[in-house]
């Protein structure tokens, strides 16, 4: 149960790799970049790969023969750095309810401290749009709102990062934006999981004059259903961790709100 406190550590468990086709730097950068930038806790959660039923091969996340390589590097600087910086081994996956117990088989063979649900597309990508880029209808929210909710009620996910990316492609708040956030903020609220305070797109939205996400309106909302919040980089270079400017900001922003942080996520126990 996560309990009203400050965040008394710093912490990230969003960080990508060079895996899944858009981030930069090696594994070990981020590590070292982690400490410069003083985080206690450094979550690795690259794109989880899907084994398809289909011939259909995605160009953002890594490939199912890459899992075990990815497991095993950051393994590796665990110990290396064990003392320095807590490393845990993550994925960020979506719903996709027909592979869903292909994923579980791999949390359970590669052992993985957590899952974070990244909802990113309807059920596959194999024929469903980025939400992203095509959540401009009203359809296509209520689509995203039951991904979202039905992901979170399974139980496999320790929070829901990017709860607003429906506002990097829906075109104006509405009175349906409210209700989904409503809704979903609800759902996260009941079943204890946090939602994601996503900084990873703060310095494009600045340098193109947009505010995407975080969104301040969903955001009032989820502080109102009294949900938990914490904060995630989404880092794709390892600069990203070097610099705290968004990362205090985001800080400030909760605090204002008056919606509670966590620092920590629910890990697997093995």
């Amino acid at each position: 149960m996560i309990t009203e406190k400050e965040t008394t550590m710093k912490t990230n468990y969003h960080t990508h790799t060079t895996r899944c086709l858009h981030a930069v730097g090696t594994d070990e950068a981020y590590v070292k970049s982690a400490l410069k930038g003083g985080y206690q806790v450094l979550g690795f959660s690259d794109h989880t790969p899907w084994k398809y039923r289909t011939d259909y091969v995605a160009d953002m996340r890594m490939t199912p023969d890459q899992l075990p390589g990815y497991v095993e590097s950051l393994r590796a600087l665990r110990d290396q750095y064990r003392g320095q910086i807590d490393i845990r081994i993550g994925l960020e996956c979506e719903y996709f309810p027909d592979y869903l117990h292909w994923l579980k088989e791999q949390i359970k063979e590669y052992r993985l401290d957590y899952v974070i649900l990244g909802n990113h597309f309807y059920h596959t990508d194999e024929k469903f749009p980025y939400f992203g880029h095509h959540c401009d209808t009203r359809d296509m929210l209520d689509l995203y709102e039951e991904s979202a909710i039905e992901g979170m009620e399974t139980g496999l996910f320790c929070c829901l990062a990017h709860p607003d990316l429906f506002m990097r492609s829906y075109p104006q708040w509405d009175h349906h934006c409210s209700l989904i956030s409503r809704h979903i903020c609800r759902t996260a609220a009941r079943l204890d999981i946090p939602l994601e305070y996503n900084i990873g797109y703060v310095a494009y939205n600045e340098a193109h004059g947009l505010e995407t996400y975080p969104c301040p309106r969903f955001w009032h909302i989820a502080a109102a259903e009294g949900c938990t919040a914490i904060v995630g980089l989404d880092a794709h270079n390892n600069a990203d961790l070097e610099d705290s400017t968004y990362y205090d900001r985001a800080c400030r922003e909760l605090k204002e709100l008056g919606i509670r942080t966590t620092d920590t996520l629910r890990m697997n126990t093995w």
